[in-house]
Parts: C-alpha cells; sequence; structure tokens
C-alpha cells in the first residue's frame, strides 16, 4: 500500500484520499476482529465471580434466547468490554464505536447503561439509585432499563450455560457490515 504525501489535509490529493477511504475500509472490515480481541482481553480478569468476558457472554445469550433482534443481540455482547477503558463511561466508549451501525435506541441504551445499573447497586456506595429517572422521558429510558433487569444485572451467575462465541459472530459480521452514515449530532 502507497502511503498519504500530505503534511496538513488541505494540502492533500485526490489520490491521498482514495488511499485514505481504502485505509477506512480495510478498518471497518477489522473491527469484529478487534472486537473480539477487546473481549478476549476482559476475559483475563477476576473481579466477579465470572469474566467480563463470560458477563458479556451470558447476558447476549439471554437476549438471543429471548429473541431479540441481532442488532440488541450485538449491542448487549459488547456492552461491557470497554469497561476497562472508562469504569465511568464504558459504555459511551462502545456506544461510540458501535454508533454508525446501530439505531438511535440501542445507541442510547449502550451509552446510558452503566448509570441505569446503579439502581441495583447505588445505595451501597452513597450513590442515588434513581438517578435513571431524569432520562424517563427518552424514548429509550424503558428499553435501557428492561436491558439492565433482564439481561446486564443478571448476567453473573457461573453456572449459566451461555453460547460460544461463534454463535454470535455471523450477527456481529452482519450488523458491523451495514453502509455507514454520518450520524447526527442529535441522536
Amino acid at each position: 500500500m502507497d502511503k498519504m504525501h500530505f503534511t496538513r489535509m488541505d494540502q492533500g490529493t485526490k489520490e491521498d484520499f482514495e488511499l485514505l477511504k481504502e485505509v477506512h475500509e480495510r478498518s471497518l472490515q477489522a473491527l469484529p476482529d478487534l472486537l473480539y480481541r477487546i473481549l478476549e482481553e476482559v476475559g483475563n480478569d477476576n473481579f466477579y465471580n465470572i469474566s467480563r468476558k463470560d458477563h458479556c457472554l451470558q447476558a447476549a445469550t439471554r437476549a438471543l434466547r429471548d429473541n431479540r433482534d441481532e442488532e440488541y443481540v450485538v449491542v448487549t455482547l459488547f456492552h461491557d468490554i470497554c469497561e476497562a477503558l472508562g469504569p465511568f463511561n464504558h459504555g459511551e466508549v462502545v456506544a461510540s464505536i458501535l454508533r454508525p451501525f446501530i439505531s438511535r435506541n440501542n445507541y442510547w441504551m449502550l451509552a446510558n447503561h452503566g448509570l441505569f445499573q446503579t439502581y441495583y447497586y447505588g445505595k451501597y456506595l452513597g450513590l442515588d439509585p434513581n438517578a435513571r429517572e431524569q432520562y424517563k422521558d427518552d424514548p429509550a429510558y424503558e428499553q435501557t432499563v428492561e436491558f439492565c433487569a433482564k439481561y446486564d444485572q443478571v448476567s453473573f451467575d457461573p453456572d449459566y450455560k451461555s453460547e460460544p462465541l461463534s454463535t454470535f459472530d455471523p450477527m456481529v459480521r452482519r450488523v458491523l457490515n451495514k453502509t455507514w452514515t454520518p450520524p447526527s449530532r442529535s441522536a
């Protein structure tokens, strides 16, 4: 592969930006595998009675077995993979990565699930367990409440039999293969 030759983008040529487009296309093709590597990395932790990888697989398995749509299952699979990068905003981090490929409500649910989870543990850490109420009027509020109740907070069970990652791979690749359109800033 050739290299781009500009030192400032406003001096780039059509050839430079065609190459940049190719680089972006390769990055998008590699995205599922990169996300899997991050998921594998969180499989090395031992803070809970199961790893975060197993937690994510368990949550996604529950969503799959409840016949949730593929996009929802994929979001569930990756919902906590950025926790090590941003413990206080991990949902926002992974939501930003997935934003071009997912609906507004799934994006919002993913970005805000961390705050919604405080409903279950906030009282033990001096946090407001009802902080989520400030978002009661959002169209994704009930979806996020349900996500936390049915898939996130219950998925720490070492005896639960989750599907292997290979079950989710075709879904991940279909969801992340959608045609990219720039997101609106209001979402």
